[in-house]
């Protein structure tokens, strides 16, 4: 009797975490809570696999419990030898068919998702980004509006936008759980996938295969805006200044170290004829997080700086000559961060952006 109340105490635990755990997580990082067609229709397709097991757990139980019941040693049969049955053409054939027919329930739905997700019929007139995976971020670049970022994407909201993607260096996995599916990047071949959002919002991306130290690190973020809001966002990244000046004068002393030691890896303007090297930092102003990681803040960007490896281990920055030499200080690297704060494409906020950046740092303290 014990025994059997000490693993009804532990059942019971274990239900009670699974309840409590299950209600972790964020809308923006769920395939649950969908915010956007791929999202929703392979939800759709989860559901109708959930429903199958229900069904066939459900069938399969009550056999069992009919059998045990039926079929179970009464008193006085300790020696009955039940009727043998075999060879029955019609079992054979009901548990033959009933499998098949559910297959067929759930590859109708997940085929006809997979093709339509795979659809560039309508390539050639919505948006085309070329999104490149590297250790351990993400470029973007904007093809017919000739311009790149990394770590944020921003798309209009209720618009296909199409992502070509291909790896600089190993196989990376693209992965919008809250929008779309995955795809894996590639270096050899090129793979395209359309994603279309429903709500405006940032939600967060994920690399999904194994890619080196900082593998689980390597996130980005989407920025879902409305169509005004992209409009003015991609006209102000067009006229991002290469030659900007910083206005306060501890930004242009950072801006002065920042052309000494970080310019010949990272871009202040978002033109897409800039060689990705390191990060494009055209609207880092305006940025959600830090190394796609970290809450935005000045704290958070010094510290990046001056030990990108505690940051996310085996990332390119730490062969960065200033890292050697430690020719940047901590009270260079506050300057540094001011001039980057200031690197804005538009000066008003996106709302979408500030109320993210409210919930993290909430979610933080």
């Amino acid at each position: 009797m014990k025994e059997w109340m000490g693993k009804i105490r532990t059942l019971s635990l274990f239900s009670f975490l699974v309840i409590i755990l299950s209600a972790c997580g964020k809308d923006n990082l769920t395939a649950l809570v969908p915010k956007g067609y791929g999202a929703e229709e392979s939800f759709n397709v989860i559901l109708i696999s959930i429903l199958v097991m229900i069904f066939v757990f459900i069938v399969v139980m009550a056999i069992y419990v009919y059998v045990i019941f039926k079929f179970r040693q009464r008193k006085g049969q300790e020696n009955h030898i039940p009727k043998q049955t075999e060879g029955n053409k019609t079992l054979e054939v009901v548990w033959t068919v009933i499998p098949i027919l559910l297959l067929i329930i759930i590859a109708v739905p997940t085929i006809a998702s997979t093709y339509d997700l795979a659809d560039e019929s309508e390539k050639e007139d919505s948006i085309n980004v070329n999104v490149q995976g590297m250790q351990f971020w993400w470029n973007f670049e904007y093809a017919n509006e000739e311009i790149q970022t990394s770590q944020e994407l921003y798309i209009p909201v209720n618009e296909k936008v199409y992502l070509n993607m291909l790896s600089s260096d190993v196989i990376h996995s693209f992965w919008l759980p809250s929008i779309s599916g995955k795809m894996d990047v590639n270096p050899d071949n090129e793979n395209t996938m359309y994603i279309e959002a429903y709500e405006e919002g940032v939600y967060w991306g994920k690399c999904t295969e194994f890619c080196g130290d900082s593998h689980s690190l390597m996130d980005f973020k989407v920025v879902v805006v409305s169509q005004e809001e992209y409009d003015q966002w991609v006209e102000g990244m067009q006229n991002t200044d290469p030659e900007y000046t910083a206005e306060s004068s501890t930004a242009q002393e950072g801006q002065e170290m920042f052309a000494n030691s970080c310019i010949s890896c990272h871009a202040i303007d978002a033109s897409s004829s800039n060689p990705v090297v390191g990060p494009n930092l055209a609207d880092f102003g305006n940025r959600t997080m830090v190394a796609g990681i970290k809450n935005y803040s000045k704290e958070a960007i010094v510290n990046w700086i001056m030990d990108p490896a505690e940051m996310k281990p085996g990332n390119g920055m730490l062969g960065a000559p200033y890292l050697q030499d430690n020719s940047i200080q901590e009270e260079d690297a506050e300057k540094i961060a001011d001039f980057l704060m200031e690197l804005k494409a538009t000066d008003e906020p996106v709302d979408s952006v500030e109320q993210f950046k409210e919930e993290e740092a909430e979610n933080n303290n």
